[in-house]
C-alpha cells in the first residue's frame, strides 16, 4: 500500500482527534500531519491551519496549504442533546460543512482517500429490529445528530459516484479520557468525581438507565480510522463499514461499575431532560466488514476504559 505523505484531519482538537493524532504518528512516522484546530498548538501536529467549514474560502485555503494525500474529517457538532437545541446548526456543520470540504478534496486532491467519521446513529430506528445491523441495514435516524450524520453519509456516498476516494466509518459509542461530560460515560464519571470531592451530594443524575448500547475505546476507534488509510487503496470507493464490537452493554451496568470503583454509597435520580424524546432499547452492529475488510477488531478491555474515564475526571475536578 502506498503510504500517504501528507494527512488533513479535521476536529484534530476535538476528543477523537486528540487521540487519534498519535495514533497516526506512529503509523506513519515519516508523513507530514496536518491538524485542523481552533488553537495554533496542537501536541503531535507537524502544521496547524484554521477551517470554518460554513466559509468556502476558508476551506480552499485549507486544503491549498495542507495538500493531502489523504482526509480523515472528524469535525463535527456530535452530541445528541445539543441537536435537539439546534438542529439548524447541526445540519450545517454535519452537512453543509462535509460537502463543502469533500468539494474541495474531489477538485484539488482526487487521489486522496477520505475517511468520514459517520455514526451508528444513523441507523436509529432500524435497531428495533434486535438484531446486529450490517452496513445494509436501512437509515433510519432518530434525532438530529443523527440525520444530519445520514444526511452527509448519503450525500457523500453519492460524490464517490464522481470520484471521491470516499470511505464511511460508522462507529458505535465510544468513550476514553477526554470526552466531554455532554456524553453518558463521563457524564456518570464527571458526577462521581465531584461526590468524592465533596463538590457534590451523593446522588447521580441520569437519563434512560435500561437501555443497551455497543460501547467502544476511542483507542480502538481511532485504530480502526488509521486502518482505513493503511488500506485505502484496497478498499471500493463508498464503502460503509461499521466499527463495533458486536456486544451491547447496558447503560445502568456502566453506572453501576463505575459507582463501585468509588466505593461510595450513592443516590441515583433520573431526569427528564436527559432523556432522549425517541430512543430505541437496544441498538447493537454487525461488524464482520470490518474485521474483513481493515482486519480490525477491539482490544482494550471495557474495565480499562472505565478506568481510564474516571481518573481523566479524577483530576479533572482536582483542578
Amino acid at each position: 500500500m502506498t503510504k500517504p505523505g501528507r494527512i488533513l484531519l479535521t476536529g484534530a482538537d476535538g476528543f477523537v482527534g486528540r487521540h487519534l493524532m498519535p495514533a497516526l504518528r506512529r503509523a506513519f512516522p515519516d508523513a507530514t500531519l496536518v491538524g485542523c484546530a481552533r488553537e495554533t498548538e496542537l501536541p503531535g501536529a507537524d502544521i496547524v491551519l484554521p477551517l470554518d467549514l460554513s466559509d468556502p474560502a476558508s476551506v480552499q485555503d485549507c486544503l491549498s496549504a495542507a495538500g493531502p494525500d489523504a482526509v480523515i474529517h472528524l469535525a463535527a457538532e456530535s452530541a445528541v442533546a445539543a441537536s435537539f437545541g439546534d438542529p439548524m446548526r447541526t445540519w450545517r456543520i454535519n452537512v453543509d460543512g462535509s460537502l463543502l470540504l469533500a468539494s474541495g478534496v474531489l477538485a484539488t486532491a482526487p487521489a486522496a482517500p477520505f475517511v468520514f467519521a459517520s455514526s451508528a446513529e444513523i441507523y436509529g430506528l432500524s435497531f428495533q429490529r434486535g438484531t446486529p445491523l450490517d452496513e445494509d441495514a436501512p437509515l433510519a435516524p432518530a434525532n438530529p445528530y443523527a440525520a444530519s450524520k445520514a444526511a452527509a453519509d448519503i450525500a457523500l456516498g453519492e460524490m464517490a459516484l464522481r470520484g471521491l476516494r470516499l470511505l464511511r466509518l460508522r462507529p458505535a459509542n465510544h468513550t476514553g479520557a477526554g470526552q466531554s461530560d455532554a456524553f453518558v460515560v463521563p457524564a456518570f464519571a464527571r458526577q462521581l468525581a465531584r461526590i468524592e470531592a465533596r463538590l457534590q451530594e451523593p446522588v447521580i443524575r441520569v437519563g434512560a438507565l435500561d437501555r443497551w448500547r455497543d460501547f467502544l475505546d476511542v483507542r480502538d476507534v481511532c485504530a480502526a480510522y488509521v486502518a482505513a488509510v493503511e488500506k485505502a487503496d484496497a478498499l471500493p470507493a463508498g464503502a460503509a463499514i461499521n466499527i463495533a464490537s458486536g456486544h451491547p452493554r447496558r447503560i445502568g451496568d456502566i453506572l453501576d461499575g463505575l459507582i463501585a470503583r468509588t466505593g461510595l454509597a450513592i443516590g441515583i435520580e433520573a431526569e427528564q431532560a436527559r432523556m432522549r424524546p425517541t430512543d430505541v432499547r437496544t441498538a447493537v452492529l454487525n461488524p464482520d466488514r470490518a474485521r474483513a475488510l481493515l482486519d480490525w477488531r477491539p482490544t482494550i478491555p471495557w474495565d480499562a476504559t472505565l478506568d481510564e474515564v474516571l481518573a481523566d475526571w479524577r483530576r479533572r475536578v482536582r483542578t
